[in-house]
């Protein structure tokens, strides 16, 4: 079977996203998400597509992003575990930091949460700081564990002991002796193997606690596709074989906003603009990210109360998305978000019974989404429930309807805008240097604001900015992410055959999903810090240590603003292994030049504003705002003072016209 089509499917809270390469122009579509059984969503697209036949003959090739394990975690919905560790330690996940979200509350109340009620069992084994044996795992006290953990009837087990990072043979033992029995195991020398025994203990019960759900999802997915070859994105920016991903729930957390910053870095390098701020802006979320060449990972990561210590890409999530409610609180103050109206009924302007007020709606109010601009290419605009719902907003805070639409506007940009700042200004970087990088189906609509709020000068919009998270699954290479942590003393020597052995294993994975050796690829870095710090820098690998070091302190002080004079510790050793995918290419833009469809007042505007269809736009064509530029996914405002011209493959370059 040789694949034909390749196809990038991206579930959102709202929308399931459909990119198809392989027949001409890109085709694209969206369907109504099905949150209880998102496969039902996925296959609703594959059949309107058209693509039964081929996925039936093995022609389709599909990358999924799934929000499957982020769903679970976030809601709480993983299943019964039971933690494993030392004897000792079986309040660990529990104590966490002692961090406090009321730092100044001298009784606060902790939040609930379901590690408040894990069982835990421990066992006498013990390593010391060097890995070595302190305390062996006998035959007696190796059984009379299992039987401990089987009274609890787990659907899982999470197993994390001491140091076993260093020497994973206790865990091991414990593992193959649990397997036996039939449960599922997460033993963290495989999950995590590096130091920080709370974040490699919550990161193997995440993938425990999640696994199986994930598991029995991508089997009912894979059943119904087979034999398609399905791929799914990981958290890291790179995909994976459905059948090996489902024992690693815990790098799924972050599968579907990866895509849009795998197609981000693409488009980057096609424009030659490798420093990027993006700004993903869907139905219930925004997500924002910074790419200074590269995609950044993250191993301080969080989903929801808990640290995500496994390589992600850094990116900050905030409640703020097309479908976020406005509400009005005790006070007679105007709040946006986080709670969302979600697919069903959605905004008021679906049309589905939706009566509350959505930032959607806000954008109907004012123009910015017309009457005739069908979301998601089919749903059209009932207009007067939008305008139902603002007024009664209005009422409440006793303003205007237009007037409280612009504030709703006003208020969603400035969370967004404060998002923004968090992976720009505090990390030492300055938005001005960066293009803004809009997609997501609501995000052309807020790009020009938000751009101004940050002081930025230019801004890009891509074709088919509405589904580029789906595109941006389909050119996401095939990826392993490998980490080791470094023993005290290790020499160059030492660090050279763990690099080796990572790199063997990366390309080990990448063979078995039946990728040639020659087309594998791999970077390595190495985690550093200052002697007592507790959090590391990412450094790329060089061969003379003293070079390795001055990367560090360079990196420290871009980052921090100071660089120490203490020794530099080296903490962990990582390898990516990776090989590019190559989808059919997309065909040049057509010769055209597409005219305006009309002129429209828009409430809050004085000059007319100019309609176009994005559709007929031809390449080196300049639009001036105020505009609108419609599309079947998505619209961009083009507010007055910014200008966009039509690059070679479609994509809008905006710059400020007053600049």
């Amino acid at each position: 079977m040789s694949v034909s089509y390749w196809l990038g499917v991206d579930t959102g809270g709202t929308f399931t996203d459909f990119v198809l390469l392989g027949d001409g122009e890109p085709r694209i579509h969206k369907v109504l998400s099905t949150p209880t059984a998102p496969e039902q969503a996925i296959l609703q697209g594959i059949g309107e597509l058209g693509l039964d036949d081929a996925m039936a003959a093995g022609q389709l090739a599909i990358v999924h992003g799934t929000t499957v394990a982020t769903n679970a975690a976030l809601e709480g919905k993983g299943v019964h575990t039971v933690l494993v560790t030392n004897q000792g330690l079986e309040d660990i996940l529990r104590i966490g930091r002692q961090n406090r979200a009321e730092l100044y509350n001298l009784t606060p109340t902790p939040p609930p949460s379901v590690l408040e009620t894990l069982p835990v069992a421990g066992t006498s084994c013990r390593l010391d700081a060097q890995g070595q044996e302190v305390t062996p795992l006998s035959e007696a006290s190796l059984s009379q564990l299992v039987e401990e953990v089987l009274a609890h009837q787990p659907q899982s087990v999470a197993l994390c002991l001491l140091f076993s990072y260093l020497n994973p043979a206790h865990e091991q033992r414990i593992r193959e002796a649990l397997e036996v029995t039939g449960l599922p195991v997460s033993a963290s020398h495989t999950i995590l193997p590096t130091r920080g025994e709370y974040e490699r203990g919550i990161a193997t019960w995440l993938n425990a606690w999640l696994a199986p759900k994930v598991a029995n999802y991508l089997q009912r997915l894979q059943q119904a596709t087979s034999p398609a070859p399905l791929a799914i994105m990981q958290s890291h920016g790179g995909t994976i074989a459905s059948e090996q991903a489902a024992d690693l729930a815990v790098n799924l957390l972050l599968s579907g906003p990866a895509g849009g910053l795998a197609a981000a870095k693409r488009l980057g390098e096609q424009l030659q603009q490798p420093q990027l701020m993006t700004f993903d802006m869907g139905g219930t979320s925004t997500d924002v990210a910074l790419l200074d060449g590269d995609l950044r990972l993250t191993q301080q990561g969080h989903i929801g109360p808990y640290p995500v210590a496994v390589p992600m890409v850094d990116m900050h999530t905030i409640g703020a998305g097309g479908g976020s409610l406005a509400y009005v609180d005790d006070a007679g103050l105007l709040h946006v978000g986080p709670h969302s109206a979600g697919a069903d009924p959605g905004p008021a302007c679906y049309g589905r019974g939706g009566d509350r007020v959505t930032v959607t709606d806000a954008n109907v109010v004012l123009g910015r989404l017309q009457p005739d601009f069908a979301l998601g290419g089919s749903l059209t605009l009932d207009v007067a429930s939008a305008k139902n719902a603002m007024q009664q907003l209005a009422t409440q805070l006793g303003l205007g309807m237009e007037e409280t639409a612009e504030g709703v506007l006003a208020l969603a940009n400035e969370h967004m805008t404060q998002a923004l700042r968090v992976i720009s200004i505090q990390k030492g970087f300055d938005p001005a240097d960066f293009a803004l990088l809009s997609f997501g189906g609501a995000g052309g609509l807020h790009v020009c604001a938000l751009a101004d709020n940050l002081g930025m000068q230019r801004a890009i919009v891509p074709r088919r900015a509405g589904v580029l998270s789906a595109e941006g699954l389909v050119y996401a290479p095939r990826k392993r992410e490998h980490l080791q942590a470094l023993p005290e003393a290790s020499d160059d020597t030492t660090l050279q055959s763990l690099i080796t052995a990572l790199q063997q294993q990366g390309s080990e994975e990448l063979i078995q999903e039946g990728v040639p050796e020659r087309d594998i690829q791999h970077q390595v870095f190495v985690d550093m810090c200052y002697q007592g710090q507790s959090s590391v820098l990412q450094i790329p690998w060089q061969s003379a240590a003293a070079e390795r070091e001055k990367r560090f302190h360079a990196a420290h002080e871009q980052r921090f603003g100071h660089r120490l004079a203490l020794p530099v510790q080296q903490v962990n050793i990582r390898v990516q292994s990776l090989a590019t995918t190559y989808p059919p290419p997309q065909p040049p833009l057509p010769a055209r030049t597409g005219q305006a469809n009309r002129q429209a007042q828009l409430p809050g505007v004085d000059p007319l504003v100019t309609v176009y269809d994005r559709e007929t736009l031809g390449a080196d064509q300049t639009l001036h705002g105020p505009a609108l530029i419609s599309e079947a996914v998505g619209t961009t405002w083009l507010a007055q003072g910014w200008q966009a011209s039509v690059d070679q493959s479609g994509h809008l370059l905006l710059d400020r016209s007053d600049a």
